[in-house]
């Protein structure tokens, strides 16, 4: 008899009846960097039956002191986050099926994504992405699990549609210093910590005890040893446009311009296509091999020329890396792309 389980099963809250239940769950997890692994690996350990992942970077070796399922092979190898996750967490636990999906999630995509999903994880780096995930939870009527860390500082909240307010009330209460992992660093153990805060009210979810779901938003400091919960009830707003008594949903109004993006800090700019399109990456590989130093693996391809890297991935998105100025960086984008 497998009892891989049996542990989790001995935990009375879970027990037998509760492992059941998460073996029929599928949670979708956006963002595949320190958080969306260490949920991701979890989530696998638990015995989830699918766990679907969305991330739109590749592995670099500043991810390797935090973000726990990746090696230096894959940053030698530039594997996609998703890729590299899905491959260790195959070898952990087989009996989950794991969905990698290399993008930058969007509307159109999200909605896709969305099909069959019991609860969202959020593992992103940007408020943008945040605020889709939440009007898409409010329209779907999906639970979603908030988290975001940097420096020694963690905070994560559960969102339950129609019970507490969301994201879009709770965007003046959130305490935030404007600082990002790139430019005030972080330590493993923020990451672990909002890692286990979100883990642990997933798997209330995914059990279906709502009475023990947290309904505080909870932020802590691991250097300063500080650790605060903050009551949300009163901010719940009626007019909200995303969770109110008329929601226009208004983050998931579509949009039809290329879109540019400065990455959390980051001397890098995404360019993401207004509409998705289907690279060859061998022929671009030919096509650019006469203006600089050229790599190129099964999922992207790499330009270095002057002082500036441009990796294109096979939907036609690339991030410019070198600069924050997106008028430079789309200048370098239809130089080189088209």
């Amino acid at each position: 008899m497998n009892e891989r389980y049996s542990r989790q099963e001995l935990f009375s809250p879970i027990g037998i009846d509760g492992q059941a239940k998460i073996r029929t769950k599928s949670v979708l997890i956006v963002g595949a960097g320190a958080l969306g692994a260490g949920s991701a690996e979890a989530l696998t350990r638990a015995g989830v039956k699918r766990i679907v992942l969305v991330d739109r970077d590749y592995v670099d070796w500043t991810n390797l002191q935090r973000q726990q399922l990746y090696s230096e092979e894959d940053a030698k190898r530039q594997l996609p986050k998703v890729v590299a996750a899905k491959n260790r967490l195959n070898q952990i636990n087989s009996e989950v099926e794991i969905q990698a999906h290399v993008m930058d999630m969007g509307i159109e995509e999200a909605e896709e994504l969305i099909s069959g999903i019991d609860l969202i994880m959020d593992a992103t780096d940007n408020f943008e992405t945040r605020l889709l995930i939440n009007d898409l939870a409010q329209k779907y009527e999906i639970p979603w699990i908030y988290g975001a860390c940097v420096g020694s500082y963690g905070i994560s909240y559960t969102i339950l549609p129609g019970d507490g307010p969301c994201l879009n009330c709770l965007l003046d209460k959130i305490p935030a210093n404007g600082q990002t992992c790139d430019t005030a660093g972080i330590i493993s153990p923020a990451v672990q910590m909002v890692t286990a805060y979100q883990t642990a009210e997933a798997l209330k979810i995914l059990v279906e005890d709502y009475a023990s779901i947290r309904k505080k938003i909870v932020t802590f400091d691991t250097w300063t040893n500080q650790h605060v919960q903050l009551g949300m009830g009163k901010a719940k707003k009626v007019d909200c446009p995303s969770c109110g008594a008329n929601p226009t949903y208004p983050y998931l109004e579509k949009g039809a311009a290329l879109k540019t993006a400065v990455l959390c800090g980051r001397d890098t700019v995404q360019i993401r296509p207004a509409h998705t399109i289907e690279i060859d990456l061998g022929e671009m590989e030919k096509r650019l091999l006469p203006h600089g130093e050229v790599r190129c693996n099964p999922y992207l391809l790499e330009l270095q020329s002057g002082s500036h890297r441009l990796v294109l991935f096979k939907d036609g998105r690339a991030l410019v890396h070198g600069t924050k100025n997106t008028t430079e960086a789309k200048s370098l984008y239809h130089r080189f792309i088209g």
